[in-house]
Formats: C-alpha cells, sequence, structure tokens
C-alpha cells in the first residue's frame, strides 16, 4: 500500500482509473437469498434506462416462471439462447457472440454466478460479463451473497449448505452494488405462497435454508458485504484525487506491533476491536535501523504474532522508515485508518526524558485517529529488554575515530600558524561528520566529546591544560560541542536512510532479477527448478516446489538439492498450504512441528502450487524481517506459473480447434473431392455393359488415381500431425524426380504444355526421393488447376550462390499481394486468387510440412513477368552432394 500523505493522488488509484476508461459498467443487484426480487428489481431499472433512450438488450434471464417477472420482459429486446447439446439434453446459454455483434449500450444478465455448459467460449457467467464490460458494454446483473467465494465458507457454517457456483470478490469490487432486501417474515411469507419455489420445494426449503435465522444472518451479511465495498471504492476515489482525511464512513483499524514480549496481546485486542465493529484491521510492523540488530529470538518474535494476525484474519504490513512514528503516521494516511492500537511498554522516567514517549508523539501527530493504549504484558520471567551491544558502535569505530581527531591535530597544530581559533575548531568537525557517516550516532558523539577535549587541550591557553583562562573560549568549546552533536545526528541520520534506500534498492533489484529470469522460461518444470534455486540462494535455506495435476496428491515437481527429506508431517502440511491458501509447517500456527515452513502460490484465487523451506540445523526457515521479500517473490512466482499454465490451455484448445477444422475439412472433402471422382468411376463402370473403350478405361484409372493421391494427401497430413514422418535420405537426380513427377500427374495437367527446364547437370541432392516425389504431384497438380487452360507450365532448376531452386511456374491470376505465404496453411483457399477454386486446402500444405522435414524451404510468389503463380524448393548447401560436375544453369 503506497503511502502519501502529501495530497497528491496516488499514482496507483490513477493508473487504475485509466485502466478502467473504454470499459463498461457493471451494477450487481444483491441479495440474501433466492426470492427477494433481484431479477424484478433488474429488469424494473433496464426498462427505465430503455425509456429514457438507452440502447438495452436482454443477455439472459431466468424468471423460473414467475409471471410478474415474464411481464416485465416483454418490452425489452432479447438476444435468443445459443443451444448446446450436453449429454443428450439441450442447454439454452447467453449468446456471447450474438450480444457482441449487437453492441447495445446495456445489457441485462440474470445469474452472475452461473456455470456455462460445456463447450462455451468461458466456464463461467462472470467470465462472459468481463468480456462484455472489455468491450465497452454496460452491464446489469444480479447474485446472491452466498455465491460470493470469500464468504462461502461462512455461509456454509450456518446454513448447512455449500453451494459450488461462486463469483471472485473482485468482480464485486469493480462494481456498483444494489442491495435488495425485504424482512426474513415477508421472504417466507412469499416462500410459503408459491413464488420462490414449487409447494412441495418450498416446505422443504423452510425447514432448511429458509429459517428465519439463517435469512437474518445472510441478510446481515449482504448489507455489510455491500457497505465494504462502497468502502472500498470511496477510498479508491479519494486517493485517486488526493484528497486528505479519514473518511470514516466505516472503521478501519490498525495496530502497531513490535519485537516486545506481549506483542500477542496487542493483536488479541485488535481482534476484539475489530470484531466490535465489524471493521477490517491490519497488523503493521515498521522495520527501522534499528530492526537490523534484532536477535533471533526478536525476530522470531515478530513472526509469531505477524502469522497469529494472519490466523486472526488480519491483513499484515510491513513499511520501512527511519522512525517508528513516522512509519506508523505515513501508514495511518494512506489506509485512512479510523483507530489505532499501540503498546507502551514500562519505561523509566529517565529514558522517556532522554528519548521521548512514542506514544505521547502519535497521540499528538494523528488528529482523527482513536488511539487505544495498552500495556504492555511481559511473559513470566522476562527481564526488561536490553540493547544490543552493537548499537554502541564496533571498537574498531572508536579507534579510527580517535586516530582522526589525532590526524586533525597534528594538521591544525602545522596551520596554527596561519589560522585562528575560529578555523581551527571548523576542522574539528571533520572528523565528527567522518565518525557518524561511517560508524553510526554514537561514535558521532564519541568523535564530538574527543575534538571539543583536543581543541581545548592543544589549542586554548593556557595550552596543555583542560582548564580555559578566557570565558570567550568556554563559549567556543561548549558550541563546537554542540556544533559536533548536532552535526553527528544529522550525519547518522543520514546515513540511516541512505542504509534504507540502499536495502530497499537491493530489494527492488533482487524482485526485478527474479522476474527477469523467470520472465524467459516457456518450461513449467524448469520454471520451478529456477524458483527453488533461486530462493534457497536469497535465503539460504533448501526449498522444494509440490504442484498437483488433475485433483491428485502433490508431488515433488522441484527442490534446490537432491537430499531433501519430507515425511508424513511436513506432506499434511504441505496439503493444509495447497487446500486453505494459507501458510503451514514450522513459525506458523499449523502443524508446526513439521520441519518445513510451507507457503501457497496463489494466482486467480487459487493455488497453483506450494513452496517449502527449510534450514539444515532445523531453525526456523525464514526471518520475520525476510518475510515481505519471501511473500512478494512467491507472489511473482506463482504469476509466471499461471502464465506458463495459460500457455499450456491454450496450446491445447489450438490443437482441439485444429481438431475441429480438420474434422470439418474432412467432411467438406468426402462430400465434395471423394464424391466427384466415385462419381466418374461408377458412371464409368455403368458403361462397361456396353462395352469398354479406351476413353472408358483411362476415365477409370485417372479418376482412381484421383481418389488415391486424395487420400494418399490425408494419410500424409495425418502422419504430418502426429510427427510420425520417418526419412530415408538418399542422393538423388533432380531431373529425373521432375520427369518421373511429370509423369504421373500427366492427367492432372491435360491441357497444359509441360516445359521441363531443369538440366541433369544439376548437382544430386540428399532428400527423401519419395516425400520430394509427393511434394512435386502437389505444385504440378496444383499448376495443372489453377493454371489458365491450354497454357504453359514450366519446372525450372538453377542452381547458384550454394543453393538449388526448382520452380513451377504457371499462367494464371496468381497470388494476393503480401498474403503468399498464407496458401501453405492447412485448408487455406485465399478469395479472390487464382487459389479459392476447390481443392481441400492440403496439398500445399503437406509440400511445406514434408519440405521442412528434408530441411527444404518452399516459398510462394509471383512470376517475375506477373503473369501467374510460382512455387520454389529451396535446397540449401548442406543438402547438396558436392562432385565436379557441378556447373550453374
Amino acid at each position: 500500500m503506497p503511502v502519501s500523505g502529501d495530497g497528491r493522488p496516488d499514482p496507483d488509484a490513477l493508473l487504475r482509473a485509466a485502466a478502467r476508461e473504454g470499459r463498461g459498467r457493471l451494477k450487481i443487484f444483491l441479495g440474501a437469498a433466492p426470492g427477494v426480487g433481484k431479477t424484478f428489481e433488474m429488469l424494473s431499472e433496464g426498462a427505465a434506462r430503455r425509456r429514457d433512450g438507452t440502447d438495452v438488450v436482454v443477455g439472459v434471464v431466468e424468471t423460473h416462471g414467475r409471471v410478474e417477472t415474464e411481464a416485465l420482459t416483454r418490452g425489452h429486446e432479447i438476444i435468443p439462447r445459443l443451444n448446446i447439446a450436453y449429454e443428450g439434453r439441450t442447454l439454452g446459454e447467453m449468446d456471447l457472440d450474438a450480444v457482441l455483434a449487437r453492441g447495445p449500450r446495456l445489457v441485462l444478465v440474470d445469474e452472475l454466478a452461473h456455470t456455462n455448459a460445456p463447450g462455451g467460449r468461458h466456464p463461467k457467467r462472470y467470465q462472459d460479463v468481463e468480456e462484455l464490460l472489455a468491450a465497452g458494454i454496460d452491464v446489469y446483473s444480479t447474485v446472491n451473497i452466498q455465491h460470493v467465494e470469500s464468504l462461502n465458507d461462512i455461509v456454509a457454517s450456518f446454513t448447512r449448505v455449500r453451494v459450488r457456483e461462486t463469483v471472485p470478490d473482485s468482480i464485486l469490487e469493480m462494481a456498483e452494488i444494489e442491495v435488495v432486501d425485504i424482512p426474513p417474515d415477508e421472504l417466507i411469507e412469499r416462500l410459503k405462497a408459491g413464488k420462490i419455489y414449487l409447494p412441495h420445494e418450498a416446505t422443504r426449503a423452510l425447514s432448511h435454508f429458509f429459517s428465519k435465522s439463517n435469512l437474518s444472518a445472510l441478510r446481515e451479511l449482504a448489507l455489510r458485504r455491500a457497505a465494504q465495498a462502497v468502502d472500498a471504492q470511496m477510498l479508491e476515489h479519494v486517493r485517486a484525487l488526493g484528497v486528505g482525511g479519514t473518511w470514516a464512513g466505516s472503521d478501519r483499524i490498525v495496530v502497531a506491533i513490535n519485537e516486545l514480549p506481549g506483542s500477542d496481546g496487542l493483536v488479541r485486542a485488535a481482534k476484539r476491536v475489530a470484531d466490535g465493529l465489524r471493521a477490517p484491521w491490519t497488523a503493521l510492523f515498521i522495520e527501522t535501523p534499528r530492526t537490523a540488530h534484532f536477535s533471533d529470538a526478536q525476530h522470531q518474535r515478530v513472526a509469531a504474532v505477524m502469522t497469529l494476525a494472519t490466523q486472526l484474519g488480519a491483513a499484515v504490513a510491513t513499511v520501512p522508515a527511519t522512525s517508528v512514528v513516522e512509519g506508523i503516521r505515513g501508514f495511518l494516511t494512506d489506509a485512512r485508518a479510523t483507530q489505532l492500537v499501540v503498546g507502551k511498554s514500562r519505561r523509566s522516567r529517565w529514558f522517556e526524558l532522554l528519548h521521548g514517549s512514542i506514544v505521547d508523539r502519535l497521540i499528538r501527530e494523528t488528529p482523527g485517529v482513536t488511539v487505544h493504549v495498552l500495556p504492555m504484558e511481559e511473559e513470566p520471567g522476562s527481564s526488561p529488554v536490553r540493547r544490543q551491544s552493537g548499537n554502541w558502535g564496533e571498537p574498531a569505530g572508536y579507534l579510527v575515530t580517535l586516530l582522526l581527531v589525532a590526524v586533525v591535530t597534528a594538521l591544525a597544530s602545522a596551520l596554527f600558524h596561519i589560522l585562528d581559533l575560529g578555523n581551527v575548531a571548523l576542522l574539528f568537525l571533520l572528523p565528527v561528520m567522518a565518525a557518524a557517516s561511517l560508524f553510526g550516532l554514537r561514535t558521532g558523539l564519541f568523535a564530538g566529546i574527543s575534538s571539543s577535549l583536543a581543541y581545548n587541550f592543544f589549542f586554548l591557553p593556557p595550552v596543555g591544560t583542560l582548564s580555559v583562562s578566557n570565558p570567550e573560549n568556554v563559549v567556543s568549546i561548549f558550541v563546537l560541542l554542540g556544533v559536533a552533536i548536532a552535526t553527528s545526528q544529522l550525519t547518522s541520520r543520514v546515513r540511516a536512510q541512505a542504509d534504507m534506500a540502499a536495502a530497499s534498492a537491493r530489494t527492488n533489484a533482487t524482485l526485478a532479477g527474479f522476474l527477469r529470469q523467470l520472465s524467459t522460461i516457456n518450461d513449467a518444470s524448469v520454471a520451478a527448478r529456477m524458483i527453488c534455486d533461486d530462493l534457497a540462494r536469497l535465503f539460504d535455506v533448501q526449498t522444494v516446489l509440490l504442484t498437483s495435476s488433475g485433483g491428485t496428491s502433490l508431488t515433488v515437481q522441484a527442490a534446490s538439492a537432491p537430499g531433501y527429506r519430507l515425511d508424513t508431517m511436513d506432506m499434511a502440511a504441505a496439503n493444509w498450504a495447497f487446500d486453505n491458501g494459507t501458510s503451514a509447517g514450522k513459525g506458523s500456527g499449523t502443524l508446526a512441528a513439521s520441519e518445513w515452513l510451507f507457503q501457497p502460490l496463489k494466482a486467480g484465487g487459487k493455488a497453483l502450487a506450494v513452496i517449502g523451506a527449510a534450514k539444515e540445523n532445523s531453525g526456523d526457515p525464514i526471518r520475520a524481517d525476510q518475510l515481505p521479500l519471501l511473500t512478494s517473490l512467491i507472489d511473482q512466482a506463482a504469476l509466471v506459473l499461471e502464465r506458463l499454465r495459460l500457455e499450456t490451455e491454450m496450446r491445447d484448445v489450438d490443437a482441439v480447434r485444429t481438431r475441429d477444422r480438420l474434422r470439418a475439412a474432412l467432411l467438406s472433402s468426402v462430400s465434395h473431392d471423394l464424391r466427384t471422382p466415385l462419381t466418374a468411376v461408377i458412371a464409368a463402370a455403368d458403361q462397361l455393359d456396353h462395352g469398354a473403350t479406351p476413353e472408358l478405361i483411362g476415365t477409370i484409372k485417372s479418376e482412381s488415381a484421383r481418389l488415391n493421391r486424395f487420400v494418399a494427401n490425408l494419410l500424409d497430413m495425418a502422419r504430418v500431425e502426429a510427427g510420425a514422418l520417418k526419412l530415408n535420405v538418399e542422393a538423388t537426380d533432380l531431373s529425373d524426380a521432375v520427369a518421373g513427377a511429370a509423369h504421373d500427374a500427366r492427367r492432372a495437367l491435360q491441357g497444359h504444355d509441360v516445359r521441363l527446364q531443369v538440366s541433369p547437370s544439376l548437382p544430386l541432392a540428399r532428400v527423401d526421393a519419395q516425400l520430394l516425389h509427393h511434394c512435386l504431384l502437389n505444385l504440378l497438380d496444383n499448376a495443372g488447376r489453377y493454371g489458365d487452360p491450354g497454357t504453359d507450365i514450366i519446372v525450372e532448376g538453377v542452381h547458384l550462390y550454394g543453393q538449388i531452386r526448382l520452380s513451377i511456374l504457371d499462367h494464371g491470376p496468381g497470388l494476393p499481394p503480401g498474403r503468399e505465404a498464407e496458401v501453405f496453411e492447412t485448408f487455406r483457399r485465399l478469395e479472390g486468387s487464382d487459389r479459392a477454386i476447390g481443392g481441400t486446402g492440403l496439398g500445399l500444405a503437406i509440400v511445406k510440412a514434408f519440405a521442412e522435414a528434408m530441411g527444404m524451404s518452399v516459398e510462394a510468389g509471383n512470376r517475375d513477368d506477373g503473369e501467374g503463380a510460382a512455387f520454389t524448393l529451396v535446397f540449401g548447401a548442406d543438402l547438396i552432394v558436392r562432385n565436379t560436375s557441378e556447373s550453374h544453369i
């Protein structure tokens, strides 16, 4: 969540608002249960919009036989449903393509959570709605509260009914919501009157789902969920405008946790406050420079408290800041929080005089926020938290500081005859700034005191003592000491900010590098191995990634080291993390006896895989300060795995479409290309009763050959699709190959004068002679079919620049410019060209497939003189047999 708080519009909110431009708007009529009148209200409002001049159509409406609802549909234009055959029945679904082609301003789509019949473009109706919105069409739709994904478990807990059709919460978050509500008693009366279900169904419903207690709870859920959606949309709007204030339309609670014992009590107290107000709440940890000096126990305590907050239903956030107060204040401003829960630990009055009170500053500096202050209850036997010795700096820092002071003293002594006392005092600021920037605040303060003492001892009269004879010099000493302290504090603060900026830059660089590596991967198994290896390297842990395929149990897909071990408890934790979408295992609140910590990789609201991490020494796998980085890396990894999954599904869909296209083309071919030669053969056979003639025998032979060639093309295409081609490569004389193909294709070339311009001196080529024969037959058949009657067909061979180019040229309209390569697509016939006459569109696709299988290429284009098409087989240098008889033609 970006922290702005400066009155400027939030860039992320502006980007989201810009992304919504050009999209349609969604309005959802939300009800607590069936029968409250959602469809009736949607149709009524649609009719009002239509009377106001809006172009409104009905995409799909389920009236369930209710007379008053059916009456409201009569004035609307209704898009006919798309009938889909499924398991012997015909199901009517919304015709998405028809609605898109109609292009109305507003479309009414009932039952948003409906599951479409198999065979449609989308499995869910809400996905149809998303496509309509993307096309700029407004949509009115209906949904009951039990169909909202995040509330599915809650509804099932008291109704004992779990609905299987749900919509993601993101749909509600982007929609305008109108709650359609009637009191439970009135709804029960409608049910008894048979206005919702048939009488025998109504009796059963009254004793189960439609009890008054269930309806009251569902009504409360619907009103509360609508209020949350309105609150989220309001916050998004004020962020985009950069408007200040908490905008406390509803309460938003933040609890600030720390590394001290008793933070878990703060989280439980915040949970009670949130439950009492029925408000969302967030557990916040501020990461300051002193966080780097936490002990392992303190890191573990923060991690445990964050895990507890997650289990109790809170959102968690870790915000880097130079101070706790600054971080909390910035987060409260951006989150528009209304209440803050903080703890106050026991500190001495002397400590508060020196360092101030964080609680007092928060109360003063967060106007409009209610602050709950709770005492931090320490664990039994715990002692006051001691500051880490590392906070006082390293001994080497103090030694270097003394050396710097000594060097400056020597330099000032050498220049004392040309400098006055004021300039000498300024020189002693140099070791103060150096020590503060290099070693921290306390070392800088030590440098300030040392510099003051050295200045007094060596330069203020009487020299060699710490006494001061001139009162003016006393002022100089205190000024020097004060400037040294202030400079040390400022320099230390700048250093802390620089350290935080460097840490943030390292984190961003890690995230960018991780995503950059994964974005280049197109194989899921390779991506899984890279995810494991990178996480193991970054966090110094063992990692393992488990996935589920086809609803089966989890299996290991990749691991950072071959020596990993997962026992029964570990697999139980992994399955829990996958099934529930939350962390499990060591360091979490679930199955903590496992040695592994498992985190789900989620995208689109569902778990795709589980990543596990473990330390070789059986310690906690991930420290609390590392959790934000781990979460970000896991989110990016999940997006990559989702992309790879979608790509695989798209390839599968393309394969299915190709098979469907092949099936349709085969049916078309059987009805035309097989029937034509069969008709000729049958007619010729009938004439055999009156005596065989050479013409009849020739017709039977030629049409039978045509049938055989067509069936061969189908079989060859099947071999290409299945990858079952087997090559028998041998040195082949191209002039003989062309002559043999021209002889076998003579029937297809009737009416054309065939000129073979292929020299016997052409080098031999290493090809499969049978496949080359098929290629030449299809190219010659294509030329004979589409060349103008009575024109020449030329076959010429050229050996030039290390290549052999074998071209077949015809006289005809040629190919449309810019679309030449399309003729090699399966079942493709170009309209407006000489390739649009009959045929199945298989021949040239087979030529391309066979040529590429032999290492050749094939080109399509028009003749140089513009009088027809030219198809060329290109034999590369690696296919040419080198001999002494090579010549250029």
